[in-house]
């Protein structure tokens, strides 16, 4: 049975013209009508996956207000997604390895569908608010964990190395899609219907998507695990065809790691406390103009970023060359710029700084992201599953140091010089060591 999706065939598009795999026969990539379908379908996926993610956070106040939560209570619920979302990272890359992407990319989504859409009503139920609020987003983060390695491991196998940067970046916009519509969708909702409107509106969307997907893009035989490919993705086995004692080995593995780390880490610091940042700095300034506005500039930048890059690869630039050019926006650039934040008293230069150093951080879809495909396809999920799970166990550490420097020296500069610190030991790693040659197989290296 093939492991990859998209063997159904596109409305308009015979199976000669698109290269529909069959049976194992033909090319493993999708053609570009199939391409650009799934590319859509993904986007809406990663979108809703931001929606059910920010639920909580968008319904803070007012689960604290009906439950009576004091702050230290709510942090418990709000944190308690992380520790999920760590757990998960390489098992489910490398189940995505094992039996397809695009199956583990379905079934985490219609639990946490599902989960979205109970969580209201299982509330009401029990008595102990706290503790199930608190399982259902440690639960929660399990499930969305699997999703951004298994779509790694699904377009490293579905995506041509000259179109990845633009399908992974384009793929990317849906988080901050999400973010703007479950901020937008979710606060109406809020206000009109009560705080349980904001998890169904969520959880049914994500449930519709499913179906979507299932029935559209795959045939009833791709929808079957095999139970094979399941156990060895339970297991990461010695005897697999992937020389983990060697690729682990090797100086461009730990490069991508290590700037993955950096990036992600600086990704959240940046996200957790921005918000602080503005409310403290320019009190008088509106709320929804510094929670907006960079993550619409960082939608047409992802898009941007993913085009220039397969562009000037189709042009003949080597691809190591345009990953590090990337990288250097995405984590150096975008670093001046957060500087350029500590040092000014200007609301609207705020803003403009804010939004270029979120915006240029895209970039990094163009560059490590999709790097880690370039250098193991067969196992791309596993090894973004340790760079994610790393960044995010680092983020937090981060996230913490930031509020300890706050306290200890009264300025917000020092936050921002740790952003531009952390981004250039990831982007010095990366540009001495950074490597687009595959290190997953005994074959001959192509100079890439």
């Amino acid at each position: 049975m093939a492991a990859g999706g998209g063997g159904r065939k596109v409305p308009g598009c015979s199976a000669e013209h698109c290269g529909v795999r069959r049976d194992g026969g033909g090319d493993p990539h999708w053609s570009r009508p199939e391409a650009r379908v799934w590319t859509v379908m993904l986007l809406l996926g990663t979108c809703l996956l931001y929606c059910a993610r920010v639920t909580v956070p968008i319904c803070a106040v007012a689960l604290s207000t009906y439950f009576d939560w004091d702050k230290k209570q709510s942090g418990i619920v709000l944190s308690s997604f992380f520790w999920g979302y760590c757990l998960t990272q390489i098992i489910g890359g490398h189940i995505s390895d094992q039996i397809g992407g695009e199956k583990v990319l379905l079934l985490s989504a219609s639990a946490w569908g599902c989960l979205t859409v109970l969580t209201p009503l299982l509330t009401h139920i029990t008595s102990a608010h706290l503790a199930f609020m608190a399982s259902s987003r440690f639960l929660m983060g399990l499930l969305q964990g699997v999703y951004f390695p298994s779509l790694a491991s699904l377009l490293s196998q579905k995506v041509h190395e000259s179109e990845r940067a633009f399908t992974y970046s384009t793929v990317g916009t849906g988080s901050q899609f999400g973010t703007l519509v479950i901020g937008g969708a979710g606060s109406l909702l809020l206000d009109w219907y009560g705080w349980e409107s904001v998890f169904y509106f969520s959880g049914l969307l994500t449930l519709l998507w499913v179906y979507c997907t299932c029935k559209y893009l795959l045939s009833e035989k791709e929808l079957i695990i095999p139970i094979d490919g399941l156990m060895r993705g339970l297991s990461i086995s010695k005897q697999t065809k992937v020389p983990w004692k060697q690729l682990f080995r090797k100086a461009p593995i730990w490069a991508v790691i290590i700037a993955q780390l950096s990036t992600a880490s600086t990704f959240f610091t940046l996200l957790s406390w921005l918000p602080t940042f503005f409310k403290e700095t320019f009190p008088e300034s509106k709320d929804w103009v510094f929670n907006v506005v960079p993550w619409l500039v960082a939608i047409p930048t992802s898009l941007f970023s993913g085009f220039l890059s397969d562009h000037l690869i189709s042009q003949g630039y080597k691809t190591i060359t345009i990953r590090k050019f990337m990288q250097v926006i995405g984590s150096g650039v975008s670093s001046v710029f957060a500087l350029c934040l500590g040092q000014t008293s200007s609301f609207c230069k705020a803003i403009v700084f804010a939004s270029a150093s979120v915006g240029l951080q895209t970039f990094n879809h163009s560059g490590i992201s999709v790097n880690v495909q370039d250098l193991a396809p067969s196992c791309a999920g596993l090894l973004f599953g340790v760079g994610n799970t790393g960044g995010a166990l680092l983020g937090v550490i981060c996230v913490y140091l930031a509020g300890y420097l706050i306290e200890t020296t009264g300025s917000w500069i020092s936050v921002f010089n740790l952003v531009a610190a952390v981004n250039s030991i990831g982007l010095c790693a990366f540009l001495l060591f950074g490597e687009a040659q595959r290190v997953d197989t005994d074959s001959a290296y192509m100079d890439l």
